[in-house]
């Protein structure tokens, strides 16, 4: 064939077409690319893709999720939890994921309670979770705890002194009780001499801190909400108990005369040795501390004393650290510990107790499990020193363990099991003596046989 100016022109014109052809064709591409996702997952066991129990869950929640994100202009941290909440966007197209810097909204950060850089908060008809892990699990639990709608109340008792769950003074309750309402709970105070019974629709009873004695009847409604299965939140200060020494009974506790001095506080600034402060390491194994590691503060503390029982299943929660101790004595002036009238650390400061009851309800026998939390302190959820590092996220786990919110779906971890290649010491030398000698030698014998026959032609 014999090149000419036509057929060099029309190579050249078939060039021309061709490229852009491929131009338009990638392009195309590109928009396509754009507009539609499509990710496939080849691991060996789908670490990248929502578990079936997640996928689930989200198809039974027909409303938006909105996904605010407390997260610093980091572009590693937000892509991070762009790529994590992505996971959850495939399956579930109106969730709304949003970035705030927290540095810029100093104030709504502290009334909502953030404490770590890229914490998320979750909202759904009108209910709030707060997320501070990646994880699936965490997340999923989070939406679960927000897809169940029944409302639960909260019965705070009042008439006595108790720390009040809607005053906003400092000793009071409220900021917390707004941080519950978010969570779908309902609040309602309850004055015992005013009521025959405290109301079958309670879901936990809470008493904070009394300051004057209960009477005779009201001890007695006490007494038989919690004979009925009822769950107790018992938020005692250090001191007398106010008649409620046969409540104590009941249960089989008994609490420490005087407060417990904590002079770990001085590290970080804190001279006051009657704030104690439980750490990672002093929360025992539970439901309520799993997964739990933010520092949680308590002013003026008592210690528990769990006593021999075969009714109740008692599990300390909170405990100090053995440099602290039980003060007897007056507080003023220079504490010092004295072996004679005071109790050496650790202690502990908070514990539930569990039983398995059959309770009678319309003429039926049901089993129900009932759960009683109780701390020796109440400052710690007060309006003062809730925002303080873990303290509201604690008040709100021991919320959800007594209301029974703790059945969590269980999403077992995947495990990378594909990214080690085991090979023995024999194949990993032939491997090499392939790439080093063997390959480069044929790509050589290659080049020079392509060389001799194009000279010769």
């Amino acid at each position: 064939m014999f090149v000419t100016a036509k057929t060099r022109l029309q190579s050249r014109l078939n060039s021309i077409v061709m490229f852009l052809l491929l131009s338009i064709v990638l392009g195309l591409l590109a928009w396509l690319s754009q507009k539609y996702s499509t990710e496939y997952d080849w691991t060996a066991n789908g670490r990248h893709t929502l578990s079936e129990a997640s996928r689930e869950l989200l198809a039974q929640m027909p409303d938006p999720i909105e996904v605010t994100s407390y997260a610093r202009e980091n572009s590693l941290l937000r892509d991070t939890i762009r790529k994590f909440i992505g996971k959850y966007q495939t399956h579930k197209a109106d969730i709304v994921l949003r970035f705030v810097n927290p540095d810029a909204v100093p104030d709504e950060v502290r009334n909502l309670g953030i404490s770590i850089d890229g914490e998320i908060i979750v909202r759904y008809q009108d209910r709030s979770e707060h997320v501070r892990s990646d994880k699936e699990q965490v997340f999923t639990n989070a939406l679960q705890r927000l897809a169940r709608n029944q409302e639960r109340w909260i019965a705070f008792v009042e008439g006595h002194g108790e720390r009040n769950a809607l005053s906003d003074a400092n000793h009071d309750l409220s900021n917390w009780v707004k941080q519950l309402f978010n969570k779908g709970f309902r609040a309602q105070p309850i004055n015992l001499s005013e009521i025959q019974a405290i109301p079958d629709n309670t879901s936990i009873l809470v008493i904070a801190g009394p300051r004057i004695d209960y009477l005779a009847g009201e001890i007695e409604l006490i007494l038989n909400y919690i004979n009925a299965g009822g769950n107790l939140l018992w938020l005692q200060e250090p001191g007398p108990l106010y008649k409620l020494e046969v409540l104590a009974e009941q249960l089989s506790i008994q609490f420490y005369h005087g407060a417990i001095i904590d002079y770990a506080g001085q590290l970080i600034g804190i001279d006051d040795p009657t704030i104690t402060l439980v750490t990672n390491s002093l929360y025992l194994p539970h439901a309520i501390t799993e997964g739990f590691e933010f520092t949680t503060l308590y002013p003026m503390a008592g210690a528990i004393e769990i006593l021999q029982s075969d009714k109740w299943n008692a599990k300390p929660i909170l405990t100090t650290g053995d440099h602290t101790w039980n003060e007897t004595a007056k507080l003023e002036g220079t504490v010092e510990f004295n072996e004679d009238s005071d109790t050496q650390g650790p202690l502990t400061i908070g514990l539930s107790l569990e039983r398995e009851l059959d309770i009678e309800k319309s003429d039926e026998l049901i089993s129900k499990q009932q759960r009683i939390v109780v701390i020796g302190d109440g400052d710690f959820l007060s309006n003062t020193y809730l925002a303080n590092s873990g303290n509201n996220e604690l008040g709100t786990r021991i919320i959800n363990w007594l209301s029974s919110d703790d059945e969590f779906i269980s999403i077992p971890p995947k495990i990378a099991n594909d990214t080690t290649l085991n090979i023995s010491q024999t194949v990993l030398g032939l491997i090499g003596v392939f790439f080093l000698f063997i390959l480069p030698a044929a790509l050589i014998v290659i080049g020079i046989t392509i060389g001799i026959r194009r000279k010769k032609q």
